[in-house]
């Protein structure tokens, strides 16, 4: 069987980009180099939205974005099932188009946050999440300024009496996210965000919080193979 295709999607201003393809690649994926201005998803199997700053964050982060012709895409191709993980400024694209509920806003703090951030995973229930075990504590890194998750108060109970809340941060809340929430899902749990950094939590070796950020991208292929 040849290796599931994961595309990567860069904009201008990406700066996750190949930290994401090489952790799809340590896990046996191929990682497929997906450019915000083309209309082609190349047949992928999976997207991944990397962090970065990705241009018209100035207006607010994601806004611009969601306008990409890739974006175009990715939206018709995630409600019809296609797993799609957006990180960091990947997750604000996501919400900003309306695959997922609620808006990412400044941190309360009004200081740009970077450090390894202790969350819990709240539900193995996803495309992204099923080689975790629910309840677990992992640590990934956070690094944002605008990772502040927001929503009323009725799509809040929506999420947590539907079990959509996917990440939660424990031992300390870094950005006043509600609810300490750190990632949550679609209804169908193809399509996750999250604020921390799976991507740069893979190798020993660069000084990372050790190894906790692969089950993300273990769980996908699991997910395909499974398919």
């Amino acid at each position: 069987m040849s290796a599931a295709r994961v595309g990567v999607v860069t904009f201008p201003g990406t700066l996750d980009d190949q930290d994401a393809a090489r952790a799809v690649r340590l896990v046996g994926g191929e990682a497929v180099p997906l450019w915000h201005a083309d209309r082609d998803l190349k047949g992928v199997d999976a997207v991944f939205l990397p962090g970065g700053f990705s241009y018209g964050d100035y207006l607010r982060c994601g806004a611009i974005s969601r306008f990409a012709p890739l974006m175009e895409e990715i939206v018709p191709a995630a409600r019809a099932g296609l797993p799609v993980l957006g990180t960091c400024n990947g997750f604000q694209i996501l919400c900003e188009a309306h695959l997922l509920p609620g808006a990412l806003t400044r941190n309360a703090s009004l200081h740009y946050v970077c450090r390894d951030q202790r969350v819990r995973i709240e539900t193995a229930d996803t495309a992204w999440t099923n080689a975790y075990e629910a309840g677990q504590e992992i640590t990934l890194p956070v690094k944002h300024g605008e990772g502040r998750y927001v929503a009323d108060a009725e799509t809040l109970a929506e999420l947590e009496a539907q079990g959509r809340v996917v990440v939660r941060y424990v031992g300390g809340n870094p950005n006043g996210s509600l609810n300490d929430i750190a990632g949550v899902r679609n209804e169908a749990g193809n399509v996750v965000g999250l604020m921390p950094h799976p991507e740069h939590a893979v190798e020993e070796l660069v000084g990372a919080p050790g190894t906790d950020g692969l089950g993300f991208f273990t769980s996908v292929l699991k997910k395909l193979v499974d398919a």
